[in-house]
């Protein structure tokens, strides 16, 4: 077994418990939990599209395998990250809207950018990137709308965040009693 594949393996093992560990938090339905599964896996297919534009086009690329995408163990990781992490854009769009969802998106950008980088500088054997800021902005744009494909396959599956029982009420008016 490669350095590789053992990094990945236990990459897997952490997601599974970080999915858990969000679902438990977030207080997630089993259907909400089946919808961000799905929404994980639907962005593992694309993701594989992605990854193979991306080798093609010089973007980036694994130095320790000959396809012309990721490793295939990366996959599974990628499913449990993103069911993770849609679970978490489905807890704050419910309690803060498209305003929060958005807010997410961005920040999840701008961060798993940062952490893909970071990735690269410490396992140089791991993934390489392109050089220029180009780059930057496309794996920005990646996890973006990545996410956005996992947020929008939960909500095919399990339905709208507002929709769920723990979701947050309209602000009723009180009514006065006469005196």
């Amino acid at each position: 077994m490669t350095k590789q594949q053992s990094i990945l393996i236990a990459a897997s093992f952490v997601y599974l418990a970080v999915l858990v560990a969000t679902a438990w938090f977030t207080r997630a339905t089993k259907r909400r939990i089946t919808g961000a599964l799905l929404g994980g896996l639907a962005v593992a297919i694309v993701g594989l599209g992605v990854e193979f534009l991306a080798h093609k086009l010089g973007w980036w690329h694994y130095p320790f395998v000959h396809t012309p995408f990721g490793p295939l163990l990366m996959y599974p990781v990628i499913v449990l990250i993103f069911a993770a992490l849609a679970l978490i854009g489905w807890r704050l769009t419910r309690g803060f809207g498209l305003r929060g969802q958005a807010a997410f998106l961005i920040v999840l950008a701008i961060l798993g950018t940062v952490r893909d980088y970071r990735v690269a500088a410490w396992l140089p054997d791991f993934i390489v990137f392109a050089p220029g800021i180009r780059i930057v902005f496309i794996d920005a744009a990646c996890w973006a709308g990545l996410l956005a494909l996992a947020l929008f396959v939960m909500r095919l599956v399990a339905g709208p965040a507002n929709a769920d029982p723990l979701a947050r009420q309209p602000d009723r008016p009180t009514q006065t009693l006469p005196t």
